[in-house]
C-alpha cells in the first residue's frame, strides 16, 4: 500500500543515482528541522530498508572527539522514522512511542545506522488500525562493529478528523 511518503521517494529512484541521495536528505530535512543540524545523510530508501550515515564532524561531536549521543539517537530515531513511516497508511500518523539506547563503547569516527522491516510487519502496520511495534535499527561506526544497542518502538494511530 502506498502513501505520499513512498510516492515521493519512487518519484526521487527514477532521478539519476548521484542525485538520490541528496534529494532524499533535503526532503528529510523539509519535514525534520532538527535533523538538518547535525548533518545526517539519507543513503539507501525502500519500504524494508533505510540506511542513514553521520560524519564525525565537529558539530557532532562529544567531549572526547567521538560522535554526541544524542547525534547517535538521532540517525537511529531517523532510520526507523522513515522505513516505518513509508509504510504508515495516509490516514494514520506514526509517532516514536520509546527508544532505548546502550551504550556499549566509544563511538569511533562515522556512523551507519540501518533500520529494516519484514514482509509482516508491512503487512499489520496496513491491516491494522493502530498499533506499534519494535522496528529493529543496528549502528554501526568506522570499525564495523556496533557500538551501541538500539530499540526504538514506534505507534501508528488514525488522524484526528
Amino acid at each position: 500500500m502506498a502513501n505520499n511518503f513512498s510516492r515521493f521517494v519512487d518519484k526521487v529512484h527514477q532521478a539519476p543515482l548521484f542525485l538520490q541521495s541528496f534529494l532524499l536528505t533535503r526532503m528529510f530535512f523539509s519535514k525534520v528541522n532538527y535533523a538538518k543540524t547535525t548533518g545526517i545523510k539519507i543513503t539507501k530508501v525502500s519500504n524494508q530498508e533505510v540506511i542513514v550515515t553521520l560524519a564525525n564532524t565537529k558539530k557532532v561531536q562529544n567531549h572526547i572527539g567521538g560522535i554526541h549521543a544524542v547525534a547517535a539517537a538521532l540517525i537511529a530515531e531517523s532510520a526507523t522514522g522513515i522505513v516505518f513511516g513509508l509504510n504508515v497508511p495516509d490516514k494514520c500518523i506514526p509517532l516514536l512511542k520509546s527508544m532505548t539506547m546502550r551504550y556499549q563503547r566509544r563511538m569511533q569516527g562515522a556512523l551507519t545506522a540501518k533500520a529494516t522491516l519484514t514482509d509482516r510487519q508491512i503487512s499489520q502496520i496496513n491491516s491494522d488500525e493502530k498499533g506499534d511495534m519494535l522496528i529493529p535499527v543496528l549502528i554501526n561506526d568506522e570499525s564495523e562493529q556496533p557500538p551501541i544497542e538500539c530499540e526504538m518502538v514506534w505507534a501508528w494511530v488514525s488522524k484526528k478528523r
